[in-house]
């Protein structure tokens, strides 16, 4: 029998294993978006979407690189939660951290209800909501057991994901190239015969930035799960290396490949989903069975890494006493049972109040995320500017650094500043905007108040 003290006194086990880490940082960017999500993203700007990708995809390759700077040289469950505490200030840690809970635990459910509306489909005699509740469950019960049971969960997730989008490629090039049996289809004019290759103007193409860029939002994870593998500093370093590998192969030729073979204005791309079309183009047979297949893993996968991530987050933020002091107790398995738990909970509160009141409460939920990812890239980039600076005037060796710095460093902060920018002139962004900054003052509310409160009651101790 162990006592609460103990079990406080216990810490994250190093129970993931080379292997998983790999995988999970590959599944971190690939999601239902890259699926499903992608085709909003094409109809909205043409084949010039493959600029927004690349776009994209390099600032997410440059802040990774920032963030592997500081995870390699201080690996840590709370990430970039604990460098902005320690870079920016105490209200910064608290402030991320919990903006960053709350965007998982509301994705959750819609990953949630996404793979149950598939299993709905396909056994009809059942109610959607108990299928969501149902996986759930079954993925709260992974991360509950052990860390290892989460990674090789995650692992074989991702395993089916990489095997489909290289499935796709393969049978992607094929056509272009006019090779592919089933179809009279090859080479790549629908890139520029259906109104050029930016139909709907460039200015398009930074909106269709907006849009993509929570495809990738999930590529910090290893920064997290490497704090429970031994030498993490290496899969770190080695994760971050790889990212833009994964992002060219994964995004841009998947996507490439889609806007090649499919026109950007086909009205099936919206209703189908990018890679169902693709295939259905191509005669591939039972297109839609394999798609959704994929895409039930890709949500799954999601939700796994999601619960996974909010919880130690939440741990994290126990653990340095800006949570309720519960959330830091951790079973003899190494897992943060009381943030997991507490996480599970929300997210089910999530699929609740989404079946009760459809439409509506969850939708305007949903609306405070939307520009989440991008305070999360904004506060890297400041902390790895500030704790790089402090390293170079201390004489700090650092073994992973940020290339051309500063200058990069700043490129970032001021292209999420243009973005950011962007989106609260923009009227179809500006909701969004102000939903974020809503609920970013409400945090920042609570943080203030409760160091006040604290310093307080403080002195009238010391009084």
């Amino acid at each position: 029998m162990t006592s609460p003290q103990q079990e406080n006194e216990r810490s994250l086990q190093h129970g993931l294993t080379s292997r998983q880490v790999s995988m999970i940082s590959i599944a971190g960017i690939i999601g239902a978006g890259l699926f499903i999500g992608s085709s909003n993203a094409i109809v909205s700007a043409g084949p010039a979407i493959l600029i927004s990708y690349a776009l994209t995809g390099l600032l997410v390759l440059l802040v990774m690189r920032m963030l592997g700077e500081m995870a390699v040289a201080n690996p840590d469950s709370g990430s970039f939660s604990t460098y902005a505490g320690k870079a920016i200030g105490p209200w910064a840690g608290f402030t991320i951290g919990w903006l960053y809970w709350w965007f998982w635990v509301l994705i959750i459910p819609v990953e949630a209800i996404a793979g149950a509306d598939i299993l709905h489909a396909w056994f009809p005699a059942l109610p959607s909501w108990l299928f969501a509740f149902m996986i759930m469950a079954l993925l709260a019960c992974s991360n509950l057991v052990s860390v290892k049971s989460f990674g090789e969960f995650e692992f074989w997730f991702a395993l089916v994901k990489v095997i489909a989008i290289i499935a796709f490629i393969i049978v992607g090039v094929m056509a272009v190239a006019g090779f592919w049996p089933l179809a009279n289809t090859s080479g790549v004019e629908q890139l520029w015969v259906n109104g050029g290759f930016a139909p709907n103007g460039w200015g398009a193409v930074l909106g269709g930035v907006l849009i993509t860029i929570f495809c990738f939002f999930g590529a910090e994870v290893v920064t997290i799960a490497a704090g429970e593998t031994d030498r993490p500093k290496e899969k770190i370093r080695r994760a971050t290396n790889l990212v833009v590998y994964r992002i060219a192969i994964f995004y841009l030729v998947s996507i490439f490949l889609v806007v090649a073979l499919v026109p950007w204005n086909d009205p099936a791309l919206k209703t189908v989903g990018s890679f169902q079309r693709v295939l259905e183009v191509l005669n591939v047979p039972g297109a839609k069975l394999i798609v959704d297949l994929v895409v039930l893993v890709a949500v799954t996968s999601c939700m796994n890494s999601g619960l996974y991530t909010a919880s130690r987050m939440l741990y994290s933020l126990g653990a340095r006493g800006e949570a309720l002091r519960i959330t830091r107790r951790v079973s003899g398995r190494g897992v943060p049972v009381v943030a997991v738990l507490l996480s599970t909970l929300a997210g089910f509160a999530g699929c609740l109040v989404n079946y009760v009141f459809p439409g509506k409460v969850f939708s305007f939920l949903l609306s405070t995320t939307g520009s989440i990812a991008l305070l999360v890239y904004l506060v890297i980039a400041v902390s790895q500017l500030r704790m790089r600076a402090r390293a170079e005037r201390e004489g700090t060796p650092l073994a992973f650094r940020m290339w051309l710095f500063p200058w990069l460093t700043w490129l970032v902060i001021g292209t999420i500043l243009l973005v950011l920018g962007y989106m609260l002139f923009s009227d179809a962004y500006r909701y969004e905007a102000l939903m974020t900054a809503g609920v970013t003052c409400f945090i920042l509310i609570v943080c203030f108040t409760r160091q006040r409160t604290r310093s307080f009651l403080l002195g009238s101790l010391q009084r």
